[in-house]
C-alpha cells in the first residue's frame, strides 16, 4: 500500500468515525462490524430516484461502499461491490496475451506508478471514480457530469449529449471520456489513453496499452444506490474483453470530498 492511499484510509475511517458517532455507535463497535448497521426490518422504502429538469436521474452526490476500511464494503469485488458463491470472475490481468502476461512478470511494487503521483487508468477497487482511494463525488449539470476523485485531486468532465471524442486532445493518464443517455442509464466511454499507467494500484502490477478503452453504464434505481457496471477493453494485451464485476455504492453521509495531496516517494 502507498502513503497516498495509507492517507486515503485515513480521511475515510475518520469519515466513518464521525458519522457512526453521530448515530450513537462508537467507532471501534462500527469497525467490528464493518461498516454502516443494517437497516431495521420495517424499514421504509427507498426514496424515489432524484431527477434532473431534463427526466433524467440525477446522479449527483458523495458515492462510497458504505463501509470503513478493511471491513465489509471495502475492497475491489468485495462487500457491496462483491460477488456470490461460485468461482471468482476473471481480472485484467488474468486475460493476459502470453507477452504481456510475460512483460508484467518484470514489474514489481517499486514500479508502481502511482508511487510517483500518477494516478492509475481505472481504480484499484474497480470503481474509476475512486482511483486509488473509495469514495469519490459526482456533480451533474446541464451539459456535463462531473466526477471528482479524491485522491490526485482528478475529474472528469464528460459531456451527456452524446458528441464524439475531441480529435484534437492527447493521450493522458485517465483518458477522455463521452457520455450518452439510454433512458435511465448513463453510458460512458473512455479512451485515448497513455501507456505509462496500471490499472490498479498498491503493487498490483496491471500495465496496459494506449488501445484501453472502457465503456461504464452508471444507474441510480434510488436515491442512496448507484449501480456501476463496466467492460474494458485493450485488443493489445488482453485476449478478450474483461467484465468487470458489478459495483454498487451508497450515498454517503457527507457532502463533499476532503482534499489530499500526493507525495511522490
Amino acid at each position: 500500500m502507498t502513503a497516498t492511499t495509507r492517507l486515503t484510509g485515513l480521511l475515510i475511517a475518520a469519515s466513518a468515525a464521525i458519522v457512526t458517532l453521530a448515530a450513537g455507535q462508537t467507532p471501534l463497535l462500527a469497525l467490528q462490524r464493518g461498516g454502516a448497521p443494517a437497516a431495521p426490518e420495517n424499514a421504509p422504502p427507498p426514496e424515489p430516484t432524484p431527477r434532473l429538469a431534463d427526466g433524467h436521474p440525477d446522479l449527483s452526490g458523495v458515492w462510497w461502499t458504505g463501509g470503513d476500511v478493511g471491513g465489509r464494503g471495502y475492497g475491489g469485488g468485495r462487500g457491496r461491490g462483491g460477488r456470490g458463491a461460485g468461482p471468482a470472475p476473471p481480472t485484467f490481468t488474468g486475460l493476459y496475451t502470453p507477452e504481456a502476461a510475460a512483460a508484467a512478470k518484470k514489474l514489481a511494487d517499486k514500479d508502481d506508478p502511482t508511487l510517483k503521483c500518477i494516478p492509475t487508468a481505472f481504480g484499484t477497487l474497480n470503481v474509476s471514480m475512486f482511483d486509488v482511494g473509495a469514495v469519490g463525488q459526482i456533480i451533474s449539470t446541464p451539459k456535463f457530469v462531473v466526477m471528482l476523485t479524491e485522491t490526485f485531486h482528478g475529474f472528469r468532465l464528460i459531456p451527456t449529449d452524446g458528441r464524439p471524442h475531441r480529435a484534437e486532445v492527447p493521450p493522458s493518464y485517465r483518458g477522455d471520456s463521452v457520455g450518452k443517455w439510454e433512458g435511465d442509464v448513463f453510458v460512458v466511454e473512455t479512451k485515448n489513453f497513455t501507456d505509462n499507467t496500471w490499472i490498479s494500484a498498491e503493487g498490483r502490477v496491471s500495465p496496459h496499452s494506449d488501445q484501453l478503452r472502457l465503456v461504464e453504464r452508471y444507474r441510480r434505481p434510488d436515491k442512496n444506490t448507484l449501480e456501476i457496471e463496466a467492460t474494458v477493453y485493450d485488443p493489445k494485451v488482453l485476449t478478450a474483453p474483461w467484465t468487470v464485476p458489478k459495483q454498487t455504492l451508497v450515498l454517503a453521509p457527507f457532502e463533499q470530498i476532503l482534499p489530499l495531496n500526493c507525495s511522490e516517494l
